[in-house]
């Protein structure tokens, strides 16, 4: 695998967010990897999405006027905590469905587009495998919402495994 250095540990980082589609990828992991742990470690990882304020607009209760939230510091403060809290409450359920599993996991969240700061992450803490889920979007959502897994596969500087959720059979 890549990044490796020898007698290190080997590091596997599942990027999760509150999708069915990471649920069920930490589930697979925890089903088909389990024998992996003993001799690696797991890394379960999140990334807080910048908030976008440029789109929102709130009436200033003293004048009536119009005036763009950015440039209400708290409101903004107020978005993000309740982002990192979000983050954190998701990082704790997924290690704590580990733990069933006699799995420990470390956890870590960080802030910004998500595709960049998961291959940032890759590099940052020598990552030799990085595993997410797939949304199965379809190639027209693909193309204007873009493609995190296709992203970090073509980018990221190890190994990616992509798991996708199988369909069921009528």
């Amino acid at each position: 695998m890549a990044n490796e250095e020898p007698g290190c540990k080997k590091k596997v980082m599942i990027a999760i967010d509150e999708s069915e589609c990471s649920h069920y990828a930490l589930k697979w992991v925890l089903d088909h990897l389990q024998d992996f742990f003993p001799t690696s470690s797991l890394i379960i990882f999140t990334v807080q999405s910048l908030a976008d304020f440029a789109y929102l607009s709130a009436a200033s209760p003293v004048s009536g006027r119009m005036f763009c939230v950015a440039t209400n510091p708290e409101l903004i403060k107020s978005v993000q905590e309740h982002q990192r809290k979000a983050a954190l409450a998701l990082l704790e359920k997924a290690k704590d469905i580990c733990a069933t599993q006699g799995v420990v996991a470390e956890t870590i969240t960080e802030v910004g587009d998500p595709k960049e700061v998961i291959c940032d992450a890759v590099e940052k803490f020598k990552i030799n495998l990085l595993i997410l889920g797939s949304h199965g979007r379809g190639t027209l959502k693909r193309a204007f919402l873009g493609s995190v897994s296709n992203y970090c596969v073509n980018h990221c500087k190890c190994p990616v495994l992509v798991v996708k959720k199988q369909e069921e059979k009528a």
